[in-house]
């Protein structure tokens, strides 16, 4: 029989062979350098099952399918290879729909495989019948759908490169008799493609551009970490001395050590980026799509500069000019691009040039200035924050204020670190303290925006790098809807330390009621036993912090115990009730009341 390896050493059989269905599947599985599949065993794929232990495949079984999705989501955004998948026909497969959803926003080459009914009992209303082809039309950029059992591995292979070309989930939909049979199949190679700079046009414009900017500055997006271009990154900011701010929730898309690194953008982000992208006369958006909540106003500053030019650089052309007007648009990969203007600026004489050391001295400033401000800002000032601070000063326990926190956990963080952060008020105010210094570290729901992401995203980012310490930070809200994946953790020996903050409370949507609604709470208070209890009882370590003097040597221990006993522990962190700034303050109105029974509820 003909064969031909893999890049990982595994072996493929080449040309066209008699094999079932499932032997086409999980073939071409192997020569996409699929090792790792996250899901629960089904009948629906049993048979394909089967027979992934000895084409070198793992099933990492989980508690729920959604967070299945979010570990394919969490591996793939660290390996920059396929995350995978799949679960039961029916309420297996719909129950992923969230996590697809999220790994669509963050751009993740995720494809989840669905199994589906067979097709004699098609519309029939059977058990777990279901179309699954609706369910994900919104948040794939490619459905690939069996329709013939001779076509296996023709489709698997296709959605498999349209998740790496379309930078995004693809939907593989097998109707479940179809993995039996006897075929004459051949494995398609993996197809790559090789995306390029741009064009030359819209490159020379750019470079033109800049060569007159006097006060140039560089949004780093995702783009920039998917396409491994930081170091090119580097370079151009260098060429420029062009402060470099991260897009919303990319904030390992430039190395936190670097002088001209100033931090994210967006909600609870830098002041000292959005005080220079004020300034700035052309900014290069180098493969950021310029979402829109990573560009709303922030700490009372509307600082998205309104008469600068703008360069945009991403490599789907649909996201040129989407969101914000961009005076030239360049559709290409992020890495060549940033290559490809460097080398036309390396010999040009630039208006920037010769402002390059007082603007050196105007980002260290800023950023000092906003260090200082972080330090000193060890907790929320508002009058409801005052009132929780005072109110449980008398409560017994120690209760600790989140931004203090936030700051011993940044300090105690170990090198190489991953941390995954969940949706909610405390998580969101981390993006001011969350810094790293290589790509492929950091992991949010982005613009989706859904509870239960952390956990489960950071279990699949350590299954893909084990070499690399895995933190996950969650609200307690958030921690109730995905903490079960610790007995995943646990029982397949995939250690990671969970942070989980304690505060009793719903709090970015409780703090929506203190602004709207008079502090009327309603389904808002979330009491609940220690965390950290339950975390034992499922296998896993458990800290209770109460102190702040605690709160780094805690995480340390934590760190310790993963990388060297390969432990999992929960770190359960008793926090005030207090709540930072809401997500947006336009999302809501004033209430209004016309009827006489709800005339006092404004």
């Amino acid at each position: 029989m003909t064969e031909r390896k893999t890049g990982d050493g595994r072996v493929v059989v080449s040309g066209r062979k008699k094999m079932t269905p499932s032997e086409a599947f999980v073939e071409t599985l192997v020569a996409n350098g699929v090792t790792d599949i996250f899901g629960i065993m089904g009948s629906a794929f049993m048979d394909a099952m089967d027979i992934f232990a000895p084409a070198g495949i793992r099933l990492v079984p989980v508690v729920h399918e959604q967070g299945a999705g979010h570990m394919a989501d969490g591996y793939a955004r660290v390996s920059g290879r396929h995350g995978v998948v799949i679960g039961q026909n029916g309420p297996g497969i719909s129950n992923c729909v969230t996590a697809i959803a999220a790994a669509y926003w963050a751009h993740s080459p995720v494809v989840i495989v669905t199994p589906e009914a067979g097709t004699m009992g098609t519309g029939l209303g059977g058990f777990q019948e279901a179309n699954q082809l609706p369910m994900f039309q919104e948040f794939t950029k490619y459905q690939g759908h069996v329709n013939n059992p001779k076509r296996m591995a023709e489709y698997t292979g296709r959605c498999f490169d349209r998740a790496h070309s379309e930078l995004g989930p693809t939907q593989l939909n097998i109707p479940r008799d179809f993995f039996y049979g006897e075929i004459e199949a051949e494995i398609p190679e993996p197809a790559r493609l090789d995306r390029g700079p741009g064009g030359e046009r819209s490159l020379d414009e750019a470079a033109a551009l800049l060569a007159t900017a006097d006060f140039p500055v560089i949004i780093s997006g995702g783009g920039v970490v998917m396409a491994d271009g930081v170091d090119e990154c580097k370079a151009l900011a260098e060429r420029l001395g062009a402060p470099v701010v991260n897009s919303y929730l990319h904030n390992d898309s430039f190395p936190a050590s670097h002088p001209q690194w100033c931090g994210p953008l967006g909600y609870q982000g830098s002041k000292a980026a959005m005080k220079l992208i004020s300034q700035a006369d052309v900014v290069i958006a180098l493969g950021s799509r310029l979402g829109p909540f990573g560009t709303l106003p922030q700490h009372g500053m509307d600082y998205w500069p309104k008469d600068a030019k703008i360069i945009q650089i991403d490599a789907d052309h649909k996201m040129l000019g989407l969101v914000k007007k961009i005076t030239v648009g360049i559709c290409g990969d992020a890495k060549d691009a940033a290559i490809a203007l460097t080398k036309r600026l390396a010999d040009r004489t630039l208006a920037c040039d010769s402002t390059k050391d007082a603007r050196a001295a105007k980002i260290k400033a800023e950023k000092d200035a906003w260090e200082a401000e972080l330090d000193a800002w060890t907790h929320e000032t508002d009058p409801f924050s005052l009132d929780m601070i005072a109110e449980q000063e008398g409560e017994e326990g120690n209760w600790l204020h989140p931004r203090e926190v936030l700051r011993e956990l940044e300090k105690a963080m170990p090198p190489r670190v991953m941390v995954s952060t969940d949706i909610g008020n405390i998580n969101s105010v981390a993006n001011s303290y969350l810094r790293f210094e290589e790509p492929r570290s950091f992991f949010a729901p982005m613009s989706f925006g859904n509870c239960g992401y952390a956990l489960p995203t950071i279990i699949g980012a350590k299954a893909a790098a084990p070499d690399r310490p895995a933190i996950s930070y969650a609200g307690d809200g958030a921690w109730g809807m995905s903490m079960g994946e610790i007995m995943t953790a646990v029982r397949h020996d995939i250690p990671v330390t969970a942070v989980v903050f304690h505060n009793r409370q719903w709090g970015a949507e409780k703090k929506n009621q203190v602004d709207f609604y008079n502090r009327r709470f309603v389904a808002g208070e979330l009491e609940s036993e220690s965390f950290a209890g339950i975390a034992k009882a499922m296998g896993a370590e458990g800290i209770v912090v109460e102190k702040l003097d605690e709160v780094g040597p805690a995480l340390q221990r934590a760190v310790d115990a993963q990388m060297n006993e390969g432990k999992t522990t929960v770190i359960e962190i008793m926090c005030t009730r207090e709540l930072g700034d809401p997500f947006r303050r336009d999302a809501l109105s004033k209430p209004v009341r016309f009827l006489e029974k709800y005339k006092d509820y404004v």
